[in-house]
């Protein structure tokens, strides 16, 4: 959308008067079902939230990237000379890192190399104005919700033309390469794609999107911050990716594969299609779950010795639970798709006799998540109470989302008492924490 800056003071002050500027937004999602099994190619089901991010771009004279964000108390401006900035992504990951402020904007700054490297264009110097009311690490995609909205910007001030997926694949590179978080596409797919009151099933292979589900009547996902922060650019969503990585290396090699083809960046031939969440959970439990056990990285290296995944970082003397990791995308793309039949079978003679049986498998999702270990004891202890709620209160489910480790809690809920109940848990779990300023999505 095209607007000028004289349309409000904090544009004129950072703009300048009378400039022509390109207004985009995009919002955070909730994590309903399917989380960290995406980079496995599970099935997943996303929803978008209230919260937006908006970014507004304008060309600058300068051979500058202008940046400042509105949502941070310090360092929350900085310029960064183009011909300094390195072009290749590594290097810039390198570059930003030693500049104060670089670990936010790289966010920004990534989906400007990405779009400049990807679609071969030369920019010149822009002014980028960031506003999120997305929360910063509470597993609600704060960072997909920047990435996509600066991009849609770029598209259009740019008059570039984005087909199917290709801008969230963008999006992905920017923060897998550039941030350096070893995310997987689902959260930006979620942001692009995603439609109010609707559910958006994608299958993680890599980027399939299919139709969006209208959620029933009276039934609603609502998130629980837990105030622990969230980051998928912690040791621990990295070490739970690797060791999944792992465990797909193991049982291609039990099906035949060499070393040599496993270091490919052709998966189509490998069994399962290169992805851990088309192996069957029967397949999985006769074939393959004797044979994985937890090591350490050195270990696997040396009988092993390669994974598929290229954002994999096996380190020697890190003790991988391998099993749990590699078994969670199974299960899991399992139970997205019996959750997704069992949602669009809902109707109001039956919903008593579904709900629970939907709400157990998010009850599933989160004990997995624990094993893999991303859980938390203060998301267990959200779970906890809205499983001792129950489904007289209205409330059917409770799972940790995204990347785990913290963030938010989904719960599933239906009619006004189950509203009601999911702000009474809110409130109960802030006067045992002591916590006052969480947020509440819906």
């Amino acid at each position: 959308m095209k607007i000028n800056s004289n349309s409000s003071p904090t544009l004129r002050n950072f703009f300048g008067e009378n400039q022509s500027l390109i207004e985009a937004s995009s919002t955070g999602r909730l994590d309903v079902m399917g989380g960290i099994a995406d980079y496995s190619g599970s099935m997943v089901l996303q929803m978008p939230i209230k919260q937006k991010a908006t970014v507004l771009i304008g060309h600058r004279g300068y051979n500058q990237l202008h940046i400042k964000t509105l949502d941070m108390s310090v360092n929350n401006e900085l310029f960064i000379d183009l011909e300094e900035l390195p072009k290749d992504y590594k290097e810039a990951n390198e570059y930003l890192k030693q500049i104060e402020g670089g670990d936010w904007a790289a966010y920004v700054v990534g989906c400007v190399l990405a779009f400049t490297k990807e679609k071969h264009l030369k920019l010149g110097g822009l002014d980028i104005l960031v506003q999120s009311e997305v929360p910063f690490g509470k597993g609600v995609s704060s960072s997909a919700a920047i990435e996509v909205a600066t991009l849609k910007a770029l598209g259009e001030l740019f008059s570039v033309e984005f087909i199917g997926t290709e801008l969230p694949i963008l999006a992905q590179k920017a923060e897998n390469l550039v941030v350096g978080a070893p995310c997987g596409l689902m959260d930006q797919l979620a942001s692009y794609f995603g439609q109010d009151n609707y559910l958006l099933p994608i299958l993680c292979q890599p980027d399939k999107v299919y139709s969006a589900i209208k959620i029933p009547e009276n039934l609603y996902f609502v998130g629980i911050d837990s105030g622990i922060r969230h980051a998928v650019s912690g040791a621990s969503y990295g070490e739970v990716r690797t060791a999944a990585s792992m465990g797909f290396s193991i049982i291609a090699q039990k099906n035949g594969v060499a070393k040599h083809d496993l270091k490919s960046n052709q998966h189509h031939h490998l069994p399962y299609s290169g992805f851990l969440s088309n192996i069957s959970p029967s397949q999985y439990e006769s074939k393959y779950a004797k044979s994985l056990d937890s090591m350490y990285g050195k270990d696997f290296l040396n009988d092993f010795g390669v994974v598929t995944d290229t954002l994999a970082n096996i380190k020697p003397d890190t003790y991988y639970n391998i099993k749990a990791c590699t078994q969670h995308p199974i299960y899991e793309n399992h139970r997205v798709r019996f959750f997704i039949e069992m949602l669009k079978g809902l109707s109001g003679t039956n919903y008593q006799d579904i709900l629970p049986l939907m709400g157990e498998l998010m009850y599933q999702s989160h004990q997995s998540y624990n094993k893999c270990g991303l859980g938390n004891e203060f998301t267990d202890m959200i779970v906890e109470i809205a499983y001792s709620k129950g489904t007289n209160s209205g409330v059917y489910g409770a799972k940790i989302t995204g990347g785990g480790s913290g963030g938010t809690v989904c719960l599933m809920v239906h009619g006004e008492k189950g509203l009601i109940s999911a702000k009474e848990i809110l409130k109960l779990y802030q006067k045992q924490t002591k916590q006052e300023s969480l947020v509440f999505f819906q």
